[in-house]
């Protein structure tokens, strides 16, 4: 696959055909297998934790889930495709797990909020193999991760679905990785909460017009406004920043 580098962050150039290949391939080649997402947040915690961008850049596959990223690429003369946001590309996932027989584990979110997007998922996919479920309450080191890693063990899922929010969920993800079963690993930010219907999506057409940010930002502006108000145009800085020094080195 053709990588794109962004502020130090490699990239897939790929869509959601090619990323059900790739996790058809990981799974039916018996592989373990990250398959990671970037945002503007993503790119932005790589450039001040250095642990956080090697994990991203060791994951199998970098897929690009946000606009701003998008936009950052075509200014230092890239192109990616249309982003791949895991809110609404859970449904085609699990239409493609139900159709080849991937069994899935979702892990994250609250006990309820994880229940219920398990009974929507089943509820729209009713042949869809669900190996289990976990909520992401539980403390991270020590008998609680322990029991949490057997469970994912005895469970031996296809798929998992890790949802604690970024960075939290990829640093769970290296501590665990070799212990971990799974063919593919998806960390998911607050997916579950979407899939379980508790979280509202943007109208279409805010989403395809790079306006999904904004009504995040409506919905939780107490979590998200140093992400948004200050992180977006940190990195669009960084980004013209690299613009001019590739310019100098032209």
């Amino acid at each position: 696959m053709h990588k794109v580098d962004i502020l130090g962050v490699q990239v897939d150039v790929i869509d959601t055909d090619g990323l059900h290949t790739a996790i058809e391939g990981s799974v039916l080649q018996n592989r373990r297998d990250v398959y990671a997402y970037v945002n503007i947040n993503a790119i932005n915690i790589a450039h001040e934790n250095e642990r956080f961008k090697e994990f991203l850049n060791n994951s199998h596959v970098v897929y690009c889930d946000g606009e701003g990223v998008r936009l950052g690429a075509r200014m230092l003369g890239y192109h990616l495709p249309p982003r791949v946001v895991l809110t609404y590309w859970i449904w085609e996932l699990c239409e493609l797990f139900e159709k080849r027989k991937f069994s899935v584990f979702f892990l994250g979110a609250t006990e309820q909020y994880v229940e219920e997007a398990v009974g929507r998922v089943r509820q729209r996919f009713p042949e869809i193999v669900i190996a289990g479920w976990h909520h992401g309450y539980f403390e991270k080191t020590g008998a609680e991760n322990e029991a949490v890693v057997e469970m994912i063990n005895s469970a031996r899922p296809n798929i998992l679905i890790v949802g604690f929010g970024m960075p939290a969920q990829e640093m769970w993800i290296e501590e665990n990785l070799s212990r971990l079963p799974a063919n593919v690993i998806l960390p998911a930010g607050s997916m579950i909460d979407y899939t379980a219907g508790r979280k509202g999506l943007a109208p279409k057409w805010m989403a395809d017009n790079g306006m999904e940010w904004l009504y995040r930002f409506l919905q939780e502006p107490g979590r998200l406004w140093k992400r948004y108000l200050i992180g977006n145009p940190s990195f669009m800085y960084k980004i013209a920043r690299e613009y001019l020094r590739k310019g100098t080195q032209r």
